[in-house]
């Protein structure tokens, strides 16, 4: 039965695979006739099946954008950033999306030191750095053994090295993974998704407003209450806006 039951896992993700596939190279052929509407529908069909990578969002930002959409044009590219940090066409494009944004927010600038941390883990996703951890627990393994069988002495330190060096490697790697588990953890990005939202002081419509935001600006979601979202923006302010003003990330 236990065999069975792989067989049948097997065989249904295979069968998946291949649809998803069929269903991308539809959604690539629709783009490439100018079919932009019918294109999403084949895009969104294949998330809709829980598979999500980098170019099935970058295809969708491409073809929102052709739309002239501004919203879920950018937010489809910064999906696709999530799961590709290093593309450069993704971030070519999502340069492009956001010119087409009202909005001039000017980011507050990170202390060096900070910048270059968090640059160097935002290189890779979590499960990039977690993986380039296996892989580097696995040659201290087999250096140390190597080491430890090894006649030769030259062979004995040179194995010696490697393996702490590769010792060393794992601690970066894991912090690095940790590292970026936190900041993914607390930034909860999203995107404005109405024309125009005006943000209020409070969470409540009697509030005063504190500032207006167009569709395609990118905020960081701070807390809920009830319907309203507490947002910071990219230069410090803060506010609280409409649930349904924004889409998640």
């Amino acid at each position: 039965m236990k065999h069975l039951f792989y067989i049948l896992a097997l065989l249904f993700s295979t069968i998946s695979f291949a649809q998803n596939n069929a269903l991308f190279e539809k959604g690539n052929t629709l783009y490439n006739q100018g079919k932009y509407n019918e294109a999403i529908e084949a895009y969104k069909a294949i998330i809709d099946t829980k598979n999500h990578s980098a170019e099935v969002y970058y295809n969708l930002g491409n073809a929102y954008y052709k739309l002239n959409k501004v919203a879920p044009s950018i937010y489809y590219f910064e999906k696709a950033l999530q799961l590709a940090p290093n593309d450069n066409d993704i971030k070519n494009n999502l340069a492009f999306a956001r010119n087409m944004t009202i909005d001039a927010i000017d980011a507050i600038p990170e202390a060096a030191l900070s910048k270059l941390i968090n640059n160097i883990t935002n290189y890779m996703t979590f499960d990039g750095w977690a993986k380039t951890s296996v892989v580097l627990v696995l040659c201290f393994v087999v250096l140390f053994l190597f080491y430890y069988f090894a006649y030769s002495s030259l062979r004995k330190r040179m194995a010696f090295i490697g393996s702490m060096v590769s010792l060393f490697l794992i601690v970066i790697t894991l912090t690095l993974a940790f590292h970026k588990f936190n900041l993914d953890k607390n930034e909860k990005p999203a995107i404005v998704f109405v024309q125009e939202s005006k943000v209020k002081a409070e969470p409540n419509l009697r509030s005063e407003e504190s500032f207006t935001l167009h569709e395609g600006t990118k905020v960081h979601i701070l807390d809920t209450v009830k319907s309203w979202k507490k947002i910071k923006l990219a230069d410090g302010k803060t506010g609280w806006i409409p649930e349904e003003d924004i889409k998640a990330l």
